[in-house]
């Protein structure tokens, strides 16, 4: 579907079978829509949760199954229905959401996981549903790479973050690294910052490695397409190291060849 945002991983891609990219943009439609809410344009705090808070009414009404009209809710309610897809998994992404609003710093690395559980998680759980493999094993297979992708990410848009005054860095290691608030102002790369950088893009590389499996149980293009996204996130890890872990003056993104790179080790 088309969107204005930068996507690292591309959605409901030619990758899957055709019956499943309709469901998989429905649901990004709700998820990038609601994100939007937290985080775009000039909206004060409290419209954004009023506009949080909507969506939790669409939501009670979908469960209450009352009809309507609004556009997002009005395709992501066959999906839900055909897949019986829990509403718990959605309000978890409001959740995440609203936290983002009234929440700009994290001091430990619990805290920040507990953070992805809700605003990152989701997604894969709702995936396996669709993909008609939802096991307890799948499931821990697929938090750990969806808390990876959102740590990657946060590791990516450490500056786009700090114009918005969120650091996700946790303070804990900021502190253990010697790193201040001051550093990331100065977009100061020095040796400290360096080192801490490893050591978050370490933990999202091993989080990754532990889901790595799910991309062989899937079957056929599912499992291509669970690879292809696998793959594409270790492969922005490696051009954040690439560049001396300055993610300042070039954020890292995933090229044409890159792509090409990817989906061959996906194949």
């Amino acid at each position: 579907m088309p969107e204005s945002h930068y996507e690292n991983f591309p959605v409901a891609s030619l990758l899957l079978p055709s019956r499943l990219r309709e469901p998989v943009s429905a649901i990004y439609a709700f998820a990038r829509s609601a994100d939007d809410f937290a985080d775009e344009g000039q909206l004060s705090p409290e419209q954004r949760l009023t506009l949080l808070a909507g969506y939790r009414q669409q939501l009670d009404a979908l469960e209450r199954g009352d009809p309507g009209g609004h556009p997002v809710f009005s395709r992501l309610r066959p999906v839900v229905a055909e897949y019986g897809l829990p509403l718990s998994l959605f309000r978890d992404l409001l959740d995440a959401f609203s936290q983002d609003v009234v929440k700009t710093r994290y001091g430990s690395f619990a805290e920040l996981m507990d953070y992805c559980r809700r605003s990152a998680n989701p997604v894969g759980r709702l995936l396996l549903r669709l993909f008609a493999a939802d096991s307890p094993e799948h499931r821990i297979w697929s938090d750990a790479i969806c808390s990876a992708l959102q740590l990657i990410n946060h590791w990516q848009d450490v500056a786009i973050d700090w114009r918005k005054d969120r650091i996700y860095l946790p303070a804990e290691d900021m502190s253990r690294f010697n790193v201040s608030e001051e550093d990331i102002a100065k977009q100061n790369c020095a040796q400290r910052w360096q080192a801490l950088m490893q050591f978050e893009l370490d933990r999202a590389s091993d989080l990754m490695n532990i889901g790595a499996p799910l991309g062989r149980a899937l079957p056929g293009r599912i499992g291509i397409e669970m690879r292809a996204i696998i793959f594409g996130g270790l492969r922005i890890v490696d051009k954040i190291r690439a560049a001396g872990y300055d993610v300042f003056h070039r954020r890292p993104t995933l090229g044409p060849f890159d792509w090409i790179r990817v989906v061959a080790a996906a194949l």
